[in-house]
């Protein structure tokens, strides 16, 4: 990829098709006040890259869950940077570049959210500027034919469960939603979430 789609002055997002999952993969930049988070990173031309972050560093790739590594390892050594994830998306990882995350703040403003009944390791991110923006691995999904919603059963460990668990999120504001997999939600998306969750 060669291009990326600046959400808010902190908020990034870039996609590509991929041919071996028949998706479009989204990845999702949020720059801090402790350096740029690379959000499932996919490969993205250096120009744009340099352009998308700009002065800052990249503290650390998140993967939001097991089926999400992507190009994290390749991120992780071109920038010298930790992988934050939970410690199944990564079950043998016990370097010190991998940081074991739970619920709980990345930095000042990230917090993680562990989501259950989804893919292993499932998170979701709450960036709190600008309103606030969530970033959705798997356990949301915003692409035709279904719209905005629930990831289809077939996908997951425990359909009940992650209904539940995604209740966590109505205790974060969102003006904005971004999904590993679909277009990103622009404006009230913490009522868009209410509206889903009854």
């Amino acid at each position: 990829m060669s291009d990326f789609d600046r959400i808010t002055p902190d908020v990034c997002v870039w996609h590509g098709y991929d041919p071996a999952v028949k998706a479009d993969l989204y990845s999702t930049c949020l720059l801090t006040a402790t350096g740029a988070y690379v959000v499932d990173p996919i490969p993205l031309g250096n120009q744009a890259f340099n352009e998308l972050i700009g002065f800052a560093r990249v503290a650390g790739i998140v993967v939001t869950n097991s089926n999400h590594h992507r190009a994290s390892a390749q991120f992780a050594e071109q920038f010298s940077a930790p992988v934050f994830a939970r410690g199944e998306t990564f079950p043998d990882k016990t370097s010190s570049e991998f940081r074991r995350i739970a619920d709980d703040e990345i930095c000042d403003g990230l917090r993680v959210i562990g989501i259950e009944g989804a893919a292993s390791g499932e998170i979701v991110l709450h960036y709190v500027p600008d309103g606030g923006t969530l970033v959705v691995g798997d356990a949301l999904i915003n692409f035709e034919p279904y719209g905005f919603t629930f990831l289809p059963g077939k996908y997951c460990s425990n359909e009940k469960e992650i209904r539940r668990s995604l209740r966590k999120l109505l205790d974060y504001e969102a003006e904005r939603a971004v999904f590993a997999h679909g277009m990103p939600i622009l404006s009230g998306a913490s009522d868009c979430l209410r509206g889903l969750l009854g």
